[in-house]
């Protein structure tokens, strides 16, 4: 009896009963991280692809007009490139590469980190085919979700979907200047010309979301697969990270137009920026009255906050993926406790959070990591086996692992209770997708150094 109460006090203490001191390699999961990354790049390959059972795919992906719009990401385990996440991924892993700039470079993955977020970034330059018109989808969801396969072997229409002026998309548009922002403050010293591309776009998306109508088109089916709940935090964390990429009055004056002091955060994730603005502005812009609302998200997520724990530590969101949700929180906290904004608690929490995923209870999510992986992850690609075999849904029926390791990729995650199964058809507990990843990588970073 006195063991039992001993352990259900460390879990409520710590956060898990297994190995709160327990020792990861976090460069080798940086570095596994990346190649998720690169597994899911779409257009022409470069030919230092190091993900052998990849090829070109996609080459015609085109604009309405015939505009070139090969690259990116693709999303998850599907082949459909949706601008918002994607835009959020990238501005995530840009700002864990600018404030854990030393954890890469100790692990040998900088110059890796910056060739990942590259990719993406060269992507939406090609999307901006002029001031005001953005394209921020390839493909149509319900289409490319009934072919199981690989993508380089897709026959489906991929069709392209636009904003134009007054047209709509203001969230997705300052979240992709935002993305363009954060991706000058990373390349502004290894390569100015590029970086003053990259600002270029930012400066004139900005404005075009700023003057845009915020509703959602459905015509693309954008709102079925990432909805976004509101605008106001997209146009005040592209104006935040304009502010730190210039130090320009005029950002600032729009961020704080839009931002809200008194609004605590449920998550940081893609549709939800609050304590990402929040924070931008307490250590960037020196906006104190920003610093309660991170505190309170902070102590929401710490045990015995508003945030469900499972009996083994995990801070416990929502069903779907809900190792994004907890991963994301890790570095949030990382980031505030570089600013000695509860650096004690913080940094406790998420490495409680992130040792959880690479392995405390005694498996790893982390596909291709530590003990136990995941080995059937829903994704189509790495469950084809090699060519010039066949994949079909035959392949996604397959009881065995997938024939490729998906290294790095984050799955989704276990209920609130631990219960976890590794099973391919299982989309909400074990799918991939360039978001899930995006905090998680930049929180082992965080790990790595703080």
């Amino acid at each position: 009896m006195l063991i039992r109460f001993l352990c259900g006090f460390f879990i409520c203490l710590f956060g898990s009963t297994s190995g709160f001191h327990k020792d990861y390699d976090y460069g080798e999961v940086l570095g596994k991280s990346i190649l998720f990354y690169e597994a899911q790049r779409s257009g022409k390959l470069p030919s230092t692809n190091r993900i052998p059972w990849r090829e070109d795919s996609a080459l015609g992906d085109q604009g309405q007009n015939g505009e070139d719009l090969t690259g990116g990401w693709y999303d998850a385990g599907d082949f459909v490139k949706f601008g918002f996440p994607m835009a959020y991924s990238t501005t995530t892993l840009a700002w864990g590469i600018l404030e854990f700039r030393a954890a890469y470079e100790a692990a040998g993955q900088y110059e890796y980190a910056l060739d990942s977020i590259r990719w993406p970034l060269d992507y939406f330059i090609k999307c901006h085919v002029s001031d005001y018109e953005f394209y921020y989808q390839i493909g149509y969801p319900d289409v490319d979700h009934s072919y199981w396969g690989r993508p380089e072997e897709m026959t489906m229409e991929r069709w392209p979907s636009s904003f134009r002026q007054y047209s709509g998309g203001c969230d997705i548009i300052a979240e992709t200047a935002a993305a363009f922002a954060a991706g000058y403050l990373v390349f502004r010293e290894s390569d100015p010309s590029y970086a003053e591309t990259l600002l270029g776009h930012a400066r004139i998306l900005y404005p075009f979301a700023y003057n845009q109508s915020c509703f959602q088109v459905s015509r693309d089916h954008v709102d079925e697969h990432y909805a976004s709940s509101g605008s106001k935090d997209e146009l005040a964390w592209g104006a935040a990270w304009l502010y730190r990429a210039t130090s320009e009055q005029y950002y600032l004056d729009r961020a704080l137009e839009f931002a809200l002091p008194g609004d605590v955060a449920w998550a940081y994730e893609w549709d939800e920026k609050t304590v990402g603005y929040q924070l931008l502005l307490v250590t960037s812009a020196g906006q104190t009255a920003f610093l309660p609302p991170v505190e309170s998200f902070l102590r929401d997520w710490l045990p015995g906050g508003t945030v469900q724990y499972t009996p083994l530590g995990l801070a416990w969101r929502v069903t779907y993926g809900p190792l994004r949700y907890a991963a994301n929180a890790a570095f949030i906290a990382l980031v505030a406790a570089k600013y000695d904004i509860m650096a004690t608690e913080a940094r406790d929490f998420a490495r409680t959070q992130i040792h959880y995923i690479l392995g405390d209870t005694g498996r790893s999510f982390v596909v291709g990591f530590g003990t136990n992986p995941p080995v059937q992850p829903h994704h189509s690609s790495s469950s084809c086996p090699d060519k010039p075999a066949e994949c079909d849904w035959d392949e996604f029926s397959n009881p065995g692992p997938n024939y490729q390791t998906l290294n790095g990729a984050l799955v989704g995650g276990p209920d609130q209770f631990d219960n976890y199964t590794d099973v391919r058809s299982d989309y909400i507990g074990n799918e991939v997708s360039c978001d899930y990843n995006a905090g998680f990588q930049g929180a082992v970073a965080g790990l790595a150094i703080l």
